[in-house]
C-alpha cells in the first residue's frame, strides 16, 4: 500500500515537475528572460512600428492612388485607394503643368551648386571653430548660433533690398552666393555639425602632421576633410534636400524667368483652380478635376530626393549616428 502511494507521489511529482517545466518554457519564449526579449514584446514593437510606418507613408501611398485615377474613379465612393483602371494622362499634365524639363534643371542648378559650396564653407568655418585659435572665437560661434535661432522672416526684408542694389535678384547668385560663404539655407546648422564633428577628432593626427610639416590647408584638406565623410553625407542630403524643397525663399527672390519646381507647382495649383471653377463645380471638399494632377505633380517633385534617399540611406543613417545628431 505504502510503495503503491510512493509510486502515485513520485508520479505526481514528475508530471508537476514537468508541467511547472513546460509553463517555464513558454513564459521564457512569450515574456523572454528580459522584458523585451519575448514574443509578446515583439509583436507589440512590431504592431507600433507598422502603425507609425502607416501614418508616415499614408499621405505618400494616398498621393500614388489618386494621381492614377480618372475622374470617375474620384468621384466614385467605392473607389478608395485602387482605381478601377490605371489613368496616366494626370501624370502627363503634371509634366506639361509644370514645364517639368525646365523646372527641374533650375532646381538642380540650385540645390546642387548650394549644396556642394555648403559643404565646402561650412565644413572650414566648422574646423576653424573646433580646431583654431583666433580672436574673438567665441562671439563668432555665438553669432552663428543667434543667426540659426532668427527666423528668415525677420531678415527676408533687407536681404531683397541688399540682393536687389546687387543685380542678383530673378537669379540663382541670390542663393549660391550665400552658401559659398556658409550662410545659405540652414548654414549655421551645418557649421554647427560639422564643428561637432571636428571636435571629437584626435589632436594626435594634427600634432603628427604638423611635426612633418604640414600647413593648416594641408591638414584640412588632405587629413581632416577625408575624416569628415559622414558629416559631408549629411549636411549634403539635408541641403541638398532643404534646397530642393524651398518655397518660401524662390517666392520672394525669383519671377517667372526662373522658376523651381516648388513655384511651379503652386502656378499650376491656380491654373487648375481656375480651370475648374469654370468647368467644375465642386462645392466643398476635394475638386476631382484638379486632385489627380496635383497628386501627380507633387509626386514628380519628391521623386528625385526619394530615389537619392534610397541609394545613400545606408551611409545618410552611419553620418547620422557618427555625427552625434541622435543624441
Amino acid at each position: 500500500m505504502r510503495i503503491t502511494e510512493g509510486y502515485y507521489q513520485v508520479k505526481m511529482n514528475i508530471r508537476q515537475y514537468m508541467q511547472s517545466r513546460q509553463a517555464g518554457r513558454v513564459k521564457k519564449v512569450l515574456l523572454g528572460q528580459n522584458l523585451n526579449d519575448g514574443w509578446l514584446a515583439k509583436v507589440l514593437i512590431y504592431f507600433l512600428l507598422a502603425v507609425i510606418a502607416f501614418l508616415y507613408l499614408q499621405p505618400l501611398f494616398y498621393m500614388m492612388s489618386t494621381m492614377v485615377k480618372s475622374v470617375s474613379d474620384l468621384i466614385d465612393p467605392v473607389v478608395q485607394w485602387i482605381p478601377r483602371k490605371l489613368h496616366g494622362q494626370n501624370l502627363a499634365d503634371a509634366w506639361r503643368g509644370l514645364h517639368y524639363p525646365e523646372a527641374f534643371t533650375n532646381t538642380l542648378v540650385i540645390a546642387l551648386s548650394c549644396s556642394l559650396l555648403q559643404v565646402i564653407s561650412c565644413a572650414i568655418t566648422g574646423y576653424a571653430l573646433a580646431r583654431l585659435r583666433f580672436p574673438g572665437k567665441a562671439a563668432a560661434f555665438i553669432l552663428i548660433i543667434i543667426t540659426f535661432m532668427v527666423p528668415p522672416q525677420i531678415t527676408i526684408i533687407p536681404m531683397y533690398t541688399i540682393f536687389g542694389k546687387l543685380g542678383w535678384l530673378n537669379t540663382p547668385l541670390v542663393f549660391i552666393i550665400p552658401a559659398m560663404f556658409a550662410q545659405g539655407l540652414r548654414g549655421a546648422l551645418f557649421i554647427i555639425i560639422f564643428r561637432q564633428f571636428f571636435l571629437t577628432q584626435p589632436k594626435a593626427l594634427e600634432e603628427a602632421a604638423k611635426m612633418d610639416g604640414a600647413s593648416a590647408y594641408r591638414l584640412f584638406f588632405r587629413i581632416m576633410l577625408p575624416l569628415a565623410r559622414p558629416a559631408i553625407i549629411v549636411v549634403f542630403l539635408f541641403s541638398f534636400i532643404w534646397y530642393w524643397n524651398m518655397y518660401y525663399e524662390p517666392s520672394m527672390f525669383l519671377n517667372k524667368e526662373f522658376l523651381p519646381l516648388s513655384l511651379r507647382l503652386n502656378l499650376m495649383q491656380q491654373e487648375l483652380m481656375g480651370n475648374s471653377a469654370i468647368n467644375f463645380n465642386a462645392g466643398v471638399g476635394k475638386d476631382p478635376i484638379s486632385e489627380g494632377p496635383k497628386m501627380a505633380a507633387a509626386f514628380l517633385i519628391i521623386l528625385p530626393p526619394l530615389i537619392i534617399y534610397t541609394f545613400t540611406q545606408r551611409w545618410f543613417s552611419e553620418g547620422i549616428e557618427r555625427t552625434g545628431l541622435v543624441e
